[in-house]
């Protein structure tokens, strides 16, 4: 189901704005074709970081720090957030518009493998950003899953567009019915299978940017 253009337009026009770096950011992102995640969904980044007063944030797939900054602006002074990414240009100009934006010293950026460095990280993290490989969103979930307290929320990208299409979902998540042969598909599907059967978090699908699954750990 897609919006209509006037809904699109009042929500745009009434949903968040950039500041000048992310403004910045958006300008480089159309530009050279890159992918983010867009003021919306970067609006519900922000809006979890402070509601969880977030101390800790860690992200699978940083690019070049886009979604970061949304974290940044919405989570607690001394909190600090970890940026994963496997290109290291992309990092280290992650890492130049966060010092320019004076965030720089709240952020530990790490150039690699995501899930092998969050391998190194001890919990707790009270935020999560799964943005990475598709095919690897599960595998994401498990690793940080012990690491999460009552209450910290996962927040997973790109669930109805973008490497995907919620229509090829549609048809398996309805009625159980064969997936397509393709790889960000199948990803999609096995994570929200698995973040949909813990019966230890509540998953809700936001129709926001590219799509938000945002499964918060249930309190005792």
């Amino acid at each position: 189901m897609s919006l209509s253009d006037d809904l699109q337009r009042y929500l745009r026009a009434t949903g968040p704005t950039h500041d000048a770096i992310h403004a910045e950011m958006a300008a480089y992102a159309d530009e050279h074709g890159f992918p983010i995640i867009g003021p919306d969904a970067g609006g519900v980044l922000r809006s979890y970081a402070a509601a969880t007063d977030a101390r800790r944030i860690f992200e699978f797939g940083s690019g070049f720090g886009y979604s970061a900054y949304w974290f940044l602006q919405g989570m607690a002074d001394d909190g600090e957030i970890v940026l994963t990414e496997i290109d290291a240009d992309e990092l280290a100009m992650a890492e130049e518009y966060l010092e320019r934006a004076g965030v720089a010293d709240r952020a530990s950026f790490e150039c690699g493998d995501a899930i092998e460095i969050a391998d190194r990280y001890e919990g707790p993290f009270d935020v999560v950003l799964i943005d990475h490989q598709k095919d690897r969103y599960a595998d994401a979930f498990a690793l940080v899953r012990d690491k999460l307290p009552a209450g910290a929320v996962v927040i997973a990208d790109n669930v109805l567009s973008g490497a995907v299409d919620y229509r090829d979902l549609l048809p398996y998540v309805e009625s159980g019915e064969s997936l397509p042969d393709d790889a960000n598909t199948r990803g999609i599907a096995d994570y929200l299978d698995t973040v949909r059967a813990d019966d230890d978090f509540h998953t809700v699908v936001l129709p926001v940017g590219s799509g938000l699954a945002v499964s918060t750990r249930e309190r005792d």
